[in-house]
């Protein structure tokens, strides 16, 4: 008898990251095609191809974890995110056609998400809103490095004043402003330049809050649970009232009492006093 096939199922934190990377990517080829800098179209370049790593990452974990392999790579239309995965490195400009290619990952994981119900995605964020706080953190983070920096660098690399000329400055720039650091070896000195650079500080505040929040929860052990009441006679339970008085204190009551009473039983008798 012939095995299932079956495909890889990745968490809805994960396929959400996936999908608006997705569309991300496709603004990012609808950007290259614009009349934009020599040097911005470089730094467009760079981003794409960071993110066809990410996309040939997932399209081998699918492939791995998918059995038999063909049911991913031909039923599923694996070819297609494979195509949609290939970077160009800067010598292939024909080959950023091939991106439209990620329409086939885009349909596939929307599908997947329709599929589920409601009330099923809201009680997994519920259960694992740390990993969805994560991955919207990371690509947050992402995004607003990628569009203030190809900003910044649009804007300043036409001043003849500016001192953001290259990709390299753009980034390095959006890097500094995000983490809050500010080194302040370059800085734009156009009126949209420093329109962006406050926009890229108020977002980096809220980034870098929330991924210290994910780091701090991870590094720190969740408090162990309170120990549980030892079980009470009801001899005792009797003597003390249990809806005003809180668990852990009836506990004590009774082990006092208990002492008490040995105490009583050790001492010796009382002598009656002859008068």
């Amino acid at each position: 008898m012939t095995e299932a096939p079956t495909l890889r199922v990745h968490g809805n934190a994960y396929s959400i990251f996936i999908v608006l990377l997705t569309i991300f990517s496709l603004a990012l080829m609808v950007v290259d095609l614009l009349p934009i800098s020599p040097e911005t179209r470089v730094l467009v370049t760079l981003y794409d191809n960071v993110i066809c790593v990410i996309f040939l990452v997932d399209f081998v974990d699918n492939l791995l974890g998918s059995k038999p392999k063909r049911a991913y790579f031909i039923s599923a239309r694996g070819w297609l995110d494979l195509i949609g995965s290939i970077p160009t490195l800067g010598f292939f400009p024909s080959a950023g056609l091939f991106r439209l290619a990620r329409l086939s990952r885009l349909a596939r994981i929307t599908r997947n998400l329709r599929g589920s119900k409601r009330g099923a995605l809201a009680k997994d964020l519920l259960a694992n809103r740390g990993s969805y706080a994560a991955y919207i953190s990371i690509l947050s983070a992402g995004i607003v490095l990628t569009v203030s920096s190809i900003l910044v660098l649009q804007f300043e690399s036409g001043d003849p004043a500016g001192n953001i000329k290259s990709g390299g400055d753009a980034l390095w720039w959006a890097l500094a402003t995000i983490s809050t650091v500010g080194y302040g070896d370059v800085f734009p000195i156009t009126l949209l330049g420093r329109t962006t650079g406050f926009f890229v500080m108020v977002a980096g505040v809220g980034i870098i809050g929330a991924l210290a929040s994910i780091l701090a929860s991870v590094l720190v052990p969740q408090s162990s649970p309170p120990p549980a009441a030892q079980p009470v006679s009801p001899r005792d339970a009797a003597n003390v009232s249990t809806t005003t008085v809180p668990d852990a204190l009836l506990v004590e009551l009774v082990a006092l009492r208990e002492e008490i009473a040995a105490l009583r039983a050790s001492l010796p008798p009382e002598t009656p006093t002859v008068r």
